[in-house]
């Protein structure tokens, strides 16, 4: 996500990006220290525990990066008056019923990382600063690993393979969020009254399958989908089954809308394609 960041950033901006040499979550003083010495304007928060499975082993660990980390953050940032764009994720939620869950429905996380993350968003709340919380799902991108970057390996190697038809949401192009963050992040600058939780996804909505349908089509790879039930792909972690977001706040308030993720697997692929040569 720094990466997307640092390119769309504004003429005129400095993006201080810092990674995990400077600015490692598991330890909180360390990263505090970096932040002070940054000095910023405003803070964009893209960092996250995000191994899903991983996290119900390990969720003691997920809690500092997702949680307190952050919390300690926007406590410092409020502090300076500084405004705090903070990522979070559909998964705070059960994921039952159909209809897209507002920012303010009840939250009931159903696995470890939800956990994390739903106390990283309440400690940032509680650290009284200007921030937005901006919850996002099915994030993708040319970089890192990822739903996309895993379906051409699998459809490469593979004739058919067998994918979740019963999980529904919207894919978000990471340079998608990187921009929304960077619009928000001005917006609070110069308006914290503007402070809030708020959705961001892609559009259309779609289950697994049919996204993996349309990565394989615009890839030009002959693999078959097979339609499955998430009972039929059984993981540590309960994936909730609603991933859909109601996005309509964001677009009011920020004039932000929801992006076409069709239109940004097509520049992955490009940007892969481009690095392959």
């Amino acid at each position: 996500m720094a990466r997307e960041v640092q390119a769309r950033a504004p003429e005129g901006w400095e993006i201080v990006a810092l990674g995990r040499d400077a600015a490692d979550f598991t330890n909180p003083l360390a990263t505090l220290a970096a932040l002070k010495r940054a000095r910023p304007e405003a803070v964009i928060n893209a960092v996250a525990y995000t191994a899903v499975d991983r996290a119900e082993e390990d969720e003691a660990l997920a809690q500092q990066v997702n949680g307190a980390t952050p919390g300690l953050l926007a406590a410092e940032c409020a502090a300076m008056g500084v405004p705090f764009v903070h990522l979070s994720t559909d998964y705070v939620f059960a994921g039952s019923g159909v209809a897209p869950y507002a920012p303010a429905d009840a939250t009931a996380p159903q696995n470890a990382y939800g956990r994390s993350k739903l106390a990283g968003e309440e400690a940032v709340r509680a650290a009284g600063g200007p921030h937005v919380i901006l919850r996002t799902s099915w994030v993708f991108s040319s970089h890192g690993a990822n739903f996309v970057k895993t379906m051409l390996r699998l459809g490469a190697e593979r004739d058919r393979l067998t994918i979740v038809a019963d999980q529904i949401g919207g894919p978000t192009p990471a340079r998608a969020i990187a921009a929304a963050c960077l619009r928000i992040a001005e917006r609070l600058y110069k308006d914290a009254g503007q402070s809030g939780t708020y959705h961001f996804s892609g559009i259309p909505e779609v289950s697994w399958a049919e996204f993996a349908r349309e990565i394989f089509a615009q890839a030009g790879i002959s693999c078959e989908v097979v339609d499955i039930p998430t009972s039929d792909y059984p993981t540590p972690a309960q994936r909730p089954l609603n991933s859909r977001l109601d996005c309509r706040a964001t677009e009011t308030v920020f004039g932000i809308a929801r992006p076409d993720w069709r239109v940004g697997l097509a520049e992955v692929l490009d940007d892969l394609k481009e690095r392959q040569r």
